[in-house]
């Protein structure tokens, strides 16, 4: 079976247990990273058209205004899937779901057959409503049970990714 990793993910500073903290690469990142070394997968990273802010407290200002507005266009589209039998979806939990760059990316695709297997990062969101969301835009796909990751423990999840992703 034939895996691709699709996610979004953002460095710079993030909020990692209480405090912030500047990271060259996003806590999303580093896990699907660790699903393609598990897997062999492909990975496909979703990039917002106009940057998010380096600054966090900036940043979840202008994902709150791109969650409402539902905007958020992207550099470059995924422009087919069917070569692929699981899609691995990773994001933070913006506003108690998927950045907007993530439905930008998925509402085009032909999900029809496809299982997909969420993850995401967080500091106490879980999963949040990303299962949900991703059942409405993945149409005709399986969506499957996710993992969650706490952000600021991503660095030593492997072995968590990995039992997951062997499920």
């Amino acid at each position: 079976m034939k895996s691709l990793v699709i996610y979004f993910s953002r460095a710079d500073e993030n909020y990692f247990g209480g405090e912030m903290r500047y990271v060259d690469k996003g806590n999303t990142e580093v896990i699907a990273e660790y699903i393609k070394d598990i897997t062999g997968a492909d990975m496909f990273k979703i990039e917002s058209s106009i940057p998010y802010s380096k600054n966090y407290m900036e940043c979840i200002e202008e994902a709150k205004v791109r969650t409402k507005a539902h905007n958020a266009p992207i550099k470059e589209s995924i422009k087919d899937i069917s070569s692929y039998d699981v899609i691995y979806v990773g994001s933070p939990i913006y506003w108690g779901g998927m950045p907007e760059g993530l439905f930008t990316a998925l509402s085009s695709l032909d999900f029809t057959g496809k299982t997909v297997r969420p993850f995401t990062t967080h500091e106490g969101s879980g999963l949040s409503s990303v299962p949900s969301q991703l059942e409405s835009i993945c149409v005709g796909a399986k969506v499957l049970d996710g993992l969650a990751i706490v952000g600021s423990q991503v660095n030593s999840s492997k072995s968590i990714v990995e039992a997951w992703v062997n499920e």
